[in-house]
């Protein structure tokens, strides 16, 4: 039988400490203390999704091209609440494996998620200038045990492909345009949508 899978979190009191807010927030240097190894712990995945005193970290990758950003259906998966929602985001949690052999187990983690979710071809990954925020909401069963982090990944051109079966309907489209049938959407994609619209081309 297989080990339980271990998940990166942080106590909800220290996000709650750091400033709690519901949406979106690009005041990446409030929430660094997120990030900081001391703050955070791997805990059994079965303990912390029904426990909301424990925010499980998630990496929210944003892939974008020309002012276009990647979007997709997802059929199955790991996460049953989120099925056959469409989202604009990749990525999943960072599992105590990630931090075998290195002392930055949310990179190692972001970089794995990526690389099993979609190919990207030959793209440069910087990922130390890719975070533009941070989404939390409280208002569903998953938003609560769950803080993501965003990441805005701009690529050259617009051949991304999924490698997962259950990524379905890809392609890329202007937030402006996604909005329309935001109701499709999970809610982290519906709350990075309407940031990016509002922020304009200069952001994408």
């Amino acid at each position: 039988m297989p080990a339980e899978e271990h998940v990166l979190c942080i106590p909800t009191p220290l996000f709650h400490e750091l400033g709690r807010f519901d949406g979106f927030s690009a005041d990446i240097d409030r929430y660094r203390a997120v990030f900081d190894i001391a703050n955070t712990s791997f805990l059994p995945r079965s303990k912390v999704e029904p426990d909301p005193s424990f925010k499980q970290l998630i990496p929210y990758c944003v892939i974008a091209c020309g002012g276009e950003v990647f979007h997709y259906r997802r059929h199955g998966g790991g996460e049953g609440r989120l099925d056959a929602k469409r989202s604009v985001g990749v990525g999943g949690h960072i599992s105590s494996e990630d931090a075998d052999g290195g002392a930055e187990p949310y990179v190692t983690g972001l970089r794995r998620e990526l690389a099993e979710e979609v190919d990207l071809g030959d793209w440069d990954d910087a990922w130390a200038d890719s975070v533009i925020g941070l989404i939390n909401d409280d208002t569903t069963d998953v938003g609560a045990v769950h803080l993501g982090i965003v990441h805005l990944l701009r690529v050259e051109n617009p051949k991304v492909s999924p490698r997962e079966a259950t990524m379905t309907d890809v392609g890329f489209a202007r937030p402006q345009e996604l909005l329309a049938s935001g109701g499709e959407f999970e809610t982290w994609s519906q709350i990075c949508l309407e940031h990016l619209a509002s922020a304009g081309s200069d952001l994408l």
